[in-house]
């Protein structure tokens, strides 16, 4: 039987064995009193990685932005970020619902605003008719935008224009892993200009679960308090912790395999007549497929029987994500498929109110 090649997301990824194992045998205590040694050992481990004084262990990368938001921000202030953020679209308005805040978005093909486009978008603070910017949130790899990459020059410039301001920087650092494998740099680096740092440890990683929220003492000690509230406080977490510290220790390495993969799926989907890809977008582990001809449902049902799955990030547009999970044969397969797709032979489905 030949066994499915998932593309839909790095979230896809499975625990190898020796994670099994680690949970199996993890040295375990309940951290929400402080008492789980294995949590402590990943929160030291992921600090250090990223580069800060302290990190916190949670559930999701979601919790960790909005954890981030909430001790950031007060009710009322906004917030300002790229319009296809992950803190903005995928988070179930989580800004506005557990931290009153406002979110201001701006355009930017490639996911990073430009300096004079933050300057321009922050508010007047003395004028009581506006919210306070307080916060400026930036993604990397940025997610809608192909997983596209910021380096720390441009990451700092961005910075720097916030703090003029009195603004606080937040990264959401759910595949900063690839953008540091990417641009040849540690992951530090490219965080050492923010206030507070997310890591997804359940992505290309390969942990089961869990991320890291990363900043200074302070704010950390601030960040469990948010977490408790936010229901985020778990007991013998080190059986979870024990598999994310070895995806944070061995994880890394196993990127640039996944971002070669997806140069080589790129390759394979130039020459199809009706659908296009950026060659110089892709510069992770993210291949956005535009279709020319039929849409999106369309193509990715007829990769789901070809044993090949893909996602949707719009009516014409599927998203292609390689991680280390993926069969050998799994680009050429796909490649294969959609070499196969016929758009004509599928109508697009009506357009509703």
């Amino acid at each position: 039987m030949t066994v499915p090649a998932d593309f839909r997301s790095d979230t896809m990824t499975a625990p190898t064995p020796a994670m099994r194992q680690a949970m199996a045998t993890a040295e375990v205590g309940d951290d929400v009193w402080g008492e789980d040694p294995t949590v402590q050992a990943l929160e030291r481990e992921g600090a250090a990685f990223l580069g800060k004084p302290a990190a916190v262990f949670v559930p999701s990368g979601t919790m960790a932005n909005q954890i981030a938001i909430h001790v950031h921000c007060r009710p009322g202030d906004e917030l300002i970020c790229e319009e296809r953020s992950h803190v903005f679209l995928f988070e179930g308005g989580g800004a506005a619902r557990l931290s009153g805040t406002q979110v201001r978005t701006l355009v930017a093909a490639d996911g990073f605003p430009s300096t004079e486009q933050v300057e321009d978008a922050v508010r007047a603070d003395d004028d009581a008719h506006y919210p306070r910017s307080r916060l400026l949130v930036l993604e990397n790899s940025h997610n809608m935008a192909g997983g596209r990459v910021a380096g720390v020059e441009r990451l700092g410039a961005l910075a720097a224009v916030a703090r003029a301001h009195g603004m606080r920087v937040h990264c959401d650092g759910a595949r900063l892993a690839n953008a540091a494998v990417a641009l040849g740099c540690a992951a530090s680096e490219l965080v050492a200009m923010v206030d507070s740092t997310t890591l997804c440890l359940s992505k290309g990683l390969g942990a089961p679960v869990g991320s890291l929220l990363a900043g200074s003492a302070e704010f950390v000690a601030a960040g469990r308090r948010a977490r408790k509230a936010f229901g985020g406080g778990m007991r013998q977490a080190g059986v979870i912790a024990a598999a994310a510290l070895l995806a944070l220790q061995e994880g890394p390495a196993q990127l640039a395999a996944d971002h070669a993969a997806a140069q080589r799926l790129v390759a394979g989907l130039q020459s199809l007549p009706w659908g296009s890809v950026e060659p110089d977008a892709v510069e992770t582990n993210m291949v956005m497929l535009e279709l020319g001809a039929g849409d999106a449902a369309s193509l990715i049902g007829h990769l789901e029987r070809s044993g090949i799955r893909a996602s949707a990030t719009g009516r014409t547009r599927v998203r292609f994500v390689t991680h280390r999970d993926i069969p050998v044969d799994g680009v050429d397969r796909c490649v294969d498929a959609c070499a196969r797709y016929r758009p004509e032979a599928s109508a697009p489905p009506p357009l509703t109110s």
